[in-house]
């Protein structure tokens, strides 16, 4: 389900109607997304031959990309999780490119595993989310630190009301603290407090669904629907 967009596409305002039945839509469709792609496993459990035979129809680009993701996998098992965190940041948003699903994929809308990421060497927002998400549970950080986190990103400076729908992984280092923003757009990671121009909508991970303002529970429960269970297929299909 596409988020992002290209700057060239970025003009388009939705009303706060059309926000909000969007944000609605979203909340359903992407809470099965969690349930099937959430389960961490560790560096030990993935089937690096199955892996290998994926990313080879990519190409030699491809390859090169998936032999630095395990490479970078390898280096980072015994650093400590700031450094994790901001290593595999850095990794997938300096060799992927943000682009659009109907330039990656010729599609609307398509979640990317991470094989698939690496392989074309590029994705959109949710692509680099799902990809740092799953590379920092296989290093070994709970999947409870992390919210997969849609946000109206606002653009054109102060006083403007143009945005657009943009996807980021907050990391918690704390429960109850504030969370850390990884962002393909922006290599630095920041305090949300530091981060004005990102509007949440909502966030979610393994454990449900939080709106704005309600972090203390979960707003909704993560194993509710299974449209895309199709994602967590292919994922195996490719050793993970």
């Amino acid at each position: 389900m596409a988020l992002c967009h290209n700057r060239h596409r970025r003009n388009a305002q939705p009303s706060p109607r059309t926000w909000r039945a969007r944000s609605t839509l979203l909340i359903w469709a992407i809470i099965s997304l969690v349930s099937a792609c959430a389960t961490p496993k560790s560096d030990a459990a993935l089937d690096f031959s199955r892996q290998f035979q994926a990313i080879q129809k990519f190409g030699p680009r491809g390859v090169e990309n998936y032999e630095a993701w395990r490479s970078l996998i390898s280096v980072l098992g015994n650093r400590t999780e700031n450094a994790k965190v901001i290593e595999v940041n850095e990794f997938f948003n300096r060799r992927i490119l943000f682009r659009d699903d109907t330039i990656v994929w010729h599609q609307d809308d398509y979640w990317a595993t991470p094989i698939e990421t690496l392989g074309k060497g590029a994705g959109d927002c949710e692509d680099f989310v799902i990809a740092k998400y799953m590379t920092l549970t296989l290093l070994g950080i709970p999947a409870a630190k992390f919210r997969l986190t849609y946000v109206r990103a606002l653009l054109g400076g102060p006083g403007s009301t143009l945005s657009q729908a943009h996807m980021v992984l907050a990391y918690y280092p704390a429960p109850e603290g504030e969370p850390l923003v990884l962002d393909n757009l922006i290599t630095d990671i920041k305090p949300a407090s530091q981060r004005p121009d990102l509007v949440p909508v909502f966030s979610f991970n393994n454990d449900g669904v939080w709106m704005p303002g309600n972090n203390a529970r979960p707003a909704g429960n993560v194993q509710r629907l299974t449209r895309w269970m199709n994602l967590q297929e292919r994922m195996r299909a490719e050793g993970f």
